[in-house]
């Protein structure tokens, strides 16, 4: 179905990928009926664009309309961007890559060095990442690296609402609670257009009014999955991840796919507060959770993870990245059987930049990608926890894209994961997300969940996701 205010024939063609802000998301002021009284950032409609060097400010910007020097670093300069290998001129952002199967298709970020270390040496295969045959974990099709674009500045498509007043939203919440029946809308409106850090301020702002808990209202006006959607949106992020890694480990059988989601993406602080944060709520030891609830080479891998101390250093050191590869080939590959620890240890120290190298320089070394060796050297849950560290590496978007769009496919909707992952990456990257989700399956994320939910759990995720 079409939206109002969505471009029909998708985006304006682009060479290669827009720079990092140029790939508005929302629709062109006036054109899509957002609630009144709750304006998004900057009041009313959206502003027409920032005079910040955008030529020809309003609606999108024409095919060479870069940002003048000095905008954004790693962006061609003005007259276009370079034109990439394998992608005509002119080809929108999010179409299917010319023949599909190689990785070639999709062009690599563009050389430069992540947070001003040594620059990218040119290796051989045409791309400044050099080529990378990688696979979807189905097999189906190469996986996208992350464009230069998307590592400059991640967004969110929550930001806070101006002219916030948490006293007005808690009364507007208590009316829509009272009486007979809920004003649902009146609940979307304010929580989709405030960001999490509001939401708790309305949640204090609530108790202290009228001496009862916000949430324990929501709760006994709402049921099933606008009930966990809207519960997850009131809780602190951390508190968040905390509460989903303990519901993953409670009672019978454990659900390990949410375990690794959250312990095989997070920054080392994010690990180190959830572990706090676990311990104070919980009165747990998420390692000693961790330990109890899972075993062998994944149960290593996951104690890993928790201790929140991957290197974070933005350079990569080519040389280092060189004896990785050199080093997981003969623990894979170029021997009998698997020496599983020398994985673990790299994929669980390494920094995301420095994984992304090595993974360029192990397709050379094996002359197959470290994704697919992955595949052929483990299986199971271990397979999915390693595959989801690099997957991270190369793409981070895109591996939430997948997760999403694997949650929806097929018969019945995974909503714990639906919701899961479009509360928690809601004002991180799910604008990122949204766009890796359309080039790789052709879709809109939205169109996906339309098709997949309903009632007031749909109109919810399409105000926090957006058109």
């Amino acid at each position: 179905m079409s939206y109002p205010g969505y471009p029909p024939t998708g985006y304006p063609p682009f060479p290669g990928y827009p720079p990092a802000g140029q790939e508005s998301t929302f629709p062109p002021p006036g054109q899509y009926p957002y609630p009144t009284g709750f304006p998004p950032v900057g009041g009313g409609a959206y502003p027409p664009a920032p005079s910040s060097g955008y030529p020809g400010a309003g609606g999108y910007p024409a095919t060479a309309g870069y940002p003048t020097p000095g905008g954004y670093p790693g962006a061609p300069p003005p007259g276009g961007a370079p034109s990439y290998p394998g992608v005509p001129p002119g080809q929108g952002f999010g179409a299917p890559p010319p023949g599909g199967a190689g990785f070639s298709s999709y062009p690599q970020p563009p050389s430069q060095s992540y947070g001003g270390g040594l620059p990218q040496v040119p290796l051989p295969g045409g791309f400044p990442g050099g080529q990378m045959p990688s696979q979807y974990p189905g097999g189906q099709g190469p996986y996208p690296s992350q464009p230069a674009a998307m590592t400059q500045g991640a967004q969110g498509t929550i930001r806070p609402a101006a002219n916030f007043d948490a006293m007005r939203d808690a009364e507007v919440l208590r009316k829509a609670m009272k009486g007979f029946g809920t004003d649902e809308q009146a609940i979307v409106n304010i929580v989709a257009n405030r960001s999490n850090d509001q939401r708790q301020k309305i949640k204090a702002a609530f108790k202290t009014m009228y001496g009862k808990d916000l949430i324990k209202d929501l709760k006994s006006e709402l049921s099933g999955n606008m009930e966990e959607l809207i519960l997850a949106l009131f809780m602190p992020p951390t508190y968040y991840d905390a509460w989903s890694l303990r519901n993953a480990m409670k009672g019978a059988g454990t659900q390990e796919r949410v375990l690794i989601e959250i312990l095989c993406t997070r920054t080392n602080q994010e690990i180190r507060e959830i572990v706090r944060c676990y311990q104070s709520e919980f009165g747990q030891d998420l390692e000693k959770d961790i330990r109890s609830d899972t075993s062998g080479h994944f149960e290593r891998l996951l104690v890993s993870m928790c201790q929140g101390n991957r290197d974070e250093n933005q350079n990569v050191n080519h040389q280092l990245a060189q004896e990785d590869a050199q080093r997981l080939y003969q623990a894979g590959e170029g021997r009998l059987g698997t020496d599983e620890s020398c994985f673990n240890m790299i994929l669980a120290t390494r920094s995301f930049p420095q994984l992304k190298a090595t993974m360029e320089a192990y397709s050379r070394v094996a002359n197959r990608d470290l994704l697919s060796s992955v595949a052929r050297e483990f299986s199971g849950n271990v397979e999915s926890g390693l595959k989801t560290i690099l997957q991270c590496a190369l793409n981070r978007p895109a591996f939430f894209a997948e997760r999403l769009y694997y949650s929806m496919k097929g018969a019945g909707t995974d909503d714990s994961t639906l919701v899961r992952i479009v509360v928690t990456r809601s004002e991180i990257d799910l604008v990122q997300i949204k766009q890796m989700f359309k080039q790789m399956y052709q879709k809109t994320l939205s169109t996906m969940i339309v098709s997949d939910t309903s009632g007031d759990y749909r109109r919810l995720l399409l105000a926090i996701v957006g058109q």
